[in-house]
């Protein structure tokens, strides 16, 4: 399968269990409505497809979360093989995600740094 229509097949499977999550359609109690799907990479057999998850929630919490979505993963497949028509749809993997947590945390320490390095020239100018 083209590289092309895995990327575009990835994203309909993220917006389709974005929209499941949102609705609360998974009934499992560990799934709240703070998860986020960052992404979706399909094989390109199509026999399973990994799910990113992320949420703004301690990690703990994100981890029951990813099992909750595990333990769901029967049924969110099914739906989604109703309403995505392909002959084989890929077995889900739930991943935890904590890229969006470090991208923050890195720009969190560049500005830190960029502070310190003004500080520290406005106190040479001073002393000049």
């Amino acid at each position: 399968m083209s590289e092309f229509r895995l990327v575009r097949l990835g994203e309909q499977i993220r917006n389709e269990i974005s929209q499941m999550i949102l609705k609360q359609q998974i009934k499992d109690p560990r799934v709240s409505t703070f998860l986020n799907i960052n992404r979706v990479e399909v094989s390109r057999d199509l026999s399973y497809a990994k799910v990113y998850v992320s949420s703004f929630m301690d990690d703990k919490k994100t981890e029951k979360g990813v099992k909750g979505l595990e333990s769901a993963a029967g049924f969110i497949q099914s739906t989604l093989s109703r309403k995505l028509t392909l002959r084989q749809f890929p077995k889900l993997q739930f991943v935890c995600d904590s890229s969006i947590k470090e991208g923050f945390e890195m720009v969190r320490k560049l500005a830190e740094i960029t502070e310190a390095d003004a500080a520290a020239s406005s106190e040479n100018n001073a002393a000049d």
